[in-house]
């Protein structure tokens, strides 16, 4: 047997996070197993899909690596196809026609809330027979289902769950518009599309009863489920835009790169050994269902972060300076130079020691190609007084006249000028730092020094007095 497995979302909105790792699941599950991931966007609700989540969901899905198998099938363009399939239930008895008012589906509901029970349809017209149909009514298409015994469901997540089918009522599979439900053209979807194995979120445990219910009354086999437990928040309530519940876009636009998102979410709900930095060819061999728990995740913006850290560590530099190259070409108003751009090159592996996410990449590397007088921080300014601001002056005008810029070279006149000035290297590092780069921290400064290149430094350096007189003002 090909496992054959789907991410199905409705484009009501945006892909968010619970949704993205569903997707993973399914993606890892499928390339275990050598098997087929199908898209499948389920758009039978006209009022609320969009195009613009159509592409939403399939941009998400590609920024994430997620490719899919075959050809996006698209819902409602089958709604002829699911519409079919009740038509067959009625003539074998395994649906019937129901001529109901909306005021007596109004009527069932408030008596049931009334006498405090789930509303549920109360089967009147399962067995009448079709002549005394109110005139005017369009009827709707309702499944005969079983009303004794259980539905059960062998979940390999869950395990075995079971239902008493006194506890499903009859769902409508048409509605009287000769539209067909969710829940009709879910299951049509899935035998069609040959899926094997469906896993989704365990708030979809309850339908899985009813569509199973609908699968064997069709006489199809159901597929395999499995309901993954869904996502919470650190506090462990339901997770919330204050946890991260937000478009896999937005964790694009915070800097974080595709893999280190995949792996996280991989260990939300999945575990192998103590195994956290886990790329994905790896994933794929390991991955199956019995490592997925039963309790919801819960989602941790700080240990993301810290595992985004990692994979910026590990990535290639070039890639990085392409990554963030938009982000510093927005702040300067233009695209970068190619020298901006080499510069960034040549001190990427300094820069991402201690990056989190690219906009702390792109803001520690603003110093690169910043132009003109270099902004300087609070606490960096502190460190440019009217001492350090004139040793400076002094070591550019010693600097001008090296020969050989390399950060070996820079490092021995810099030591011998502290010497030469009596003062520990920090008096004289870490002004330059200061008037290099902006701020208190940086990657190693003569490294830093090596690469923004002789003009530049020299540059700074002049400019220096200028920024600490008015710092001290």
């Amino acid at each position: 047997m090909t496992v054959v497995a789907r991410f199905a979302p409705s484009p009501t909105g945006f892909l968010h996070i619970g949704g993205a790792r569903t997707a993973l699941f399914n993606w890892l599950f499928a390339r275990h197993h050598g098997g087929l991931f199908r898209l499948r966007i389920e758009d039978t609700d006209r009022e609320r899909s969009t195009e613009a989540a159509v592409a939403a969901i399939i941009d998400g899905l590609t920024w994430l690596g997620l490719d899919w198998d075959g050809e996006i099938v698209h819902q409602f363009a089958r709604a002829g196809s699911h519409a079919e399939i009740a038509k067959t239930l009625i003539e074998s008895g395994q649906a019937y026609r129901c001529y109901c008012t909306p005021e007596e589906l109004a009527e069932m509901r408030a008596r049931a809330r009334a006498e405090s029970r789930p509303p549920r349809y109360d089967g009147r017209w399962r067995d009448r027979d079709p002549k005394d149909a109110p005139p005017g009514v369009k009827p709707a298409i309702r499944l005969r289902a079983p009303q004794t015994g259980e539905t059960v469901i062998d979940d390999l997540v869950q395990g075995q769950v079971r239902v008493a089918n006194d506890q499903l009522d009859d769902m409508v599979l048409l509605r009287g518009d000769g539209t067909p439900t969710y829940m009709l053209s879910v299951v049509v979807d899935d035998h069609d599309m040959g899926i094997t194995h469906v896993i989704r979120g365990d708030d979809h445990l309850t339908n899985a009863f009813r569509q199973t219910q609908l699968f064997r009354a069709i006489g199809w086999e159901p597929p395999a489920f499995a309901h993954i437990p869904l996502i919470h928040g650190p506090d462990g309530a339901k997770l919330s835009k204050r946890h991260g519940a937000l478009a896999v876009q937005a964790y694009r636009d915070m800097g974080y790169l595709p893999e280190a998102l995949r792996n996280y979410l991989l260990r939300l709900g999945w575990a192998h050994g103590d195994d956290e930095v886990i790329a994905t060819e790896q994933a794929i061999a390991w991955f199956d269902l019995d490592a997925v728990g039963r309790s919801p995740a819960r989602f941790d913006f700080a240990k993301l972060e810290n595992l985004n850290g990692v994979y910026i560590r590990a990535a290639d530099p070039g890639r990085l300076v392409e990554l963030i190259a938009p982000r510093l070409a927005e702040r300067l108003g233009r695209r970068l130079h190619e020298t901006e751009l080499e510069r960034l090159r040549r001190g990427m592996d300094g820069l991402r020691q201690r990056a989190r996410t690219l906009v702390d990449l792109a803001d520690s590397g603003w110093f690169y190609v910043a132009p003109g007088a270099l902004e300087v921080n609070p606490k960096a300014a502190r460190l440019l007084d009217e001492d350090a601001v004139g040793r400076l002056q002094k070591l550019a005008s010693e600097l001008q006249s090296l020969e050989a810029w390399s950060a070996p070279k820079l490092e021995a006149v810099v030591r011998g000028f502290a010497e030469q000035e009596q003062v520990g290297l920090g008096k004289v590092a870490q002004p330059l730092r200061a008037a290099l780069t902006g701020s208190e921290v940086s990657p190693g400064i003569f490294e830093v020094m090596a690469v923004l290149g002789r003009d530049a430094v020299l540059t700074r350096l002049r400019e220096t007095r200028a920024t600490a007189n008015t710092l001290t003002r």
